[in-house]
C-alpha cells in the first residue's frame, strides 16, 4: 500500500486518533485514581434486576454509591457499556482505613483485579468476574448470571456460580467486607489499565443531577437502579430497585462535616490502606484473550455499588427533584 496514498492517510489519521484517545484516558485516569475520602460509610447495596443486554460487545458495569459534597451519597445505576475489545471492567469500591472511607476508582484491564470483595452481583461476586469471557475478539456471556437474549446475542454459554447474598458496600472496618487482594489480584494491579469510558463518566454525572438518586431521599432504594444503556434514564431503559439491601441509617453528620478533617484522623481507630489496590497508569491495550480465571465466586440478580471519576465527585448541590413518571415496572427482568 502506498503510504502517501488514500490508504496511508487513513492509517495516519487512525494512529493520531489513537494517540489522542490514550492521552485523554491517561489524564482522566490520573484524576479519578486519587480517591475521595469521607467519615461516613455508604449505604448497603440495593437489590435490583439487570436490564437485558442490548447486543454483542456490551459488558455490564455494576451500580455503586457515588459521593457529592453537598448531598452525600447518591446512586449511580448499573448499566451496559460497549467494552474496549479484550478488556474487562474492575469495579471501584469504598475501603475503610486511617479513620475514613476512601474511594478506589474502577478501571478497564485485561483481567479483573481486586474490588474490595464487594458483591455487586451479575457476575461480580467479590472475586473476579463470572459473567463472561473474551474468546479472541468476541465476548461470550454466561447466561447463568447475565440477562442475555439469544435473539440479540448468540455468543453464550452457561456456567453455574455460587450466589452470595451479602449487600455490604465497603471493605474493611466494622461491618465491612474483610477481604484483601490475592497474589493474583496483586499481579493484575500492575497490568496496563484504561480509565472509565466517556460514556461512563457522563452516566455518573447525569445520575448526580437527579435528587431522587441521593440516599437521603431514596433511603437506599433508588427509583432508577439500573439502565439498559449508559446515560439513558428514560422509562423504557430504567429499572427500579426491588428493595433496599438492608435497613437505611441516616448519617449522624452532614456531608460537609463528613468531608471535614478526614486526613490523618487517628481518633476513628482506622486501619491503614495497606493491601488496597494500587493503580497502573493507562496504556495501550495489548489485545489477546482476556479470560479471567477467578470465576469461583459470583452472584445472579443482585445489587451493585461503587466507583468512578473525580468529575462526578465535584461538590455541586443536588438538583431539583425529578418530576417525570417512575420507571415502568414491567421492564424489569
Amino acid at each position: 500500500m502506498n503510504p502517501n496514498g488514500i490508504g496511508g492517510r487513513k492509517v495516519s489519521r487512525w494512529i493520531l486518533l489513537t494517540v489522542v484517545m490514550l492521552a485523554f484516558s491517561a489524564a482522566s485516569f490520573a484524576q479519578i485514581a486519587v480517591g475521595i475520602s469521607v467519615r461516613i460509610g455508604p449505604p448497603v447495596l440495593p437489590v435490583y434486576a439487570q436490564p437485558i443486554c442490548p447486543g454483542p460487545g456490551y459488558i455490564w458495569t455494576p451500580g455503586y454509591w457515588g459521593w457529592n459534597d453537598d448531598g452525600g451519597y447518591y446512586w449511580v445505576p448499573g448499566t451496559w457499556v460497549v467494552a474496549p475489545v479484550g478488556m474487562l471492567w474492575t469495579p471501584g469500591y469504598w475501603g475503610w482505613g486511617g479513620g475514613v472511607y476512601m474511594w478506589h476508582a474502577g478501571y478497564w484491564g485485561p483481567h479483573v483485579g481486586f474490588y474490595g470483595g464487594i458483591n455487586y452481583g451479575f457476575g461480580y461476586g467479590g472475586v473476579g468476574f463470572a459473567g463472561g469471557e473474551w474468546r479472541g475478539g468476541a465476548f461470550f456471556y454466561n447466561r447463568a448470571v447475565m440477562n442475555v437474549s439469544v435473539t440479540n446475542v448468540t455468543n453464550v454459554y452457561t456456567r453455574t456460580v455460587v450466589v452470595n447474598e451479602n449487600h455490604v458496600a465497603f471493605n474493611g472496618g466494622e461491618g465491612g467486607i474483610q477481604a484483601r487482594p490475592t497474589a493474583e489480584e496483586e499481579r493484575y494491579s500492575h497490568e496496563q489499565h484504561m480509565a472509565p469510558l466517556a460514556s461512563q463518566t457522563e452516566h455518573e454525572h447525569m445520575a448526580m443531577q437527579n435528587r431522587d438518586n441521593f440516599a437521603n431521599v431514596n433511603h437506599g432504594r433508588p427509583a432508577i437502579a439500573a439502565t439498559a444503556r449508559a446515560g439513558d434514564f428514560s422509562g423504557r431503559s430504567a429499572i427500579p430497585a426491588r428493595s433496599a439491601g438492608g435497613e437505611y441509617h441516616a448519617p449522624a453528620m452532614s456531608p460537609h462535616e463528613a468531608r471535614g478533617s478526614v486526613a490523618n484522623n487517628s481518633s476513628e481507630g482506622g486501619r491503614s490502606n495497606e493491601g488496597f489496590r494500587s493503580f497502573t497508569p493507562p496504556a495501550k491495550n495489548n489485545g489477546g484473550n482476556m479470560h479471567n480465571e477467578n470465576q469461583n465466586r459470583a452472584t445472579e440478580s443482585h445489587p451493585q455499588s461503587h466507583p468512578n471519576n473525580s468529575q462526578q465527585h465535584k461538590s455541586s448541590p443536588p438538583p431539583a427533584k425529578h418530576s417525570g413518571p417512575p420507571p415502568n415496572e414491567e421492564k424489569r427482568k
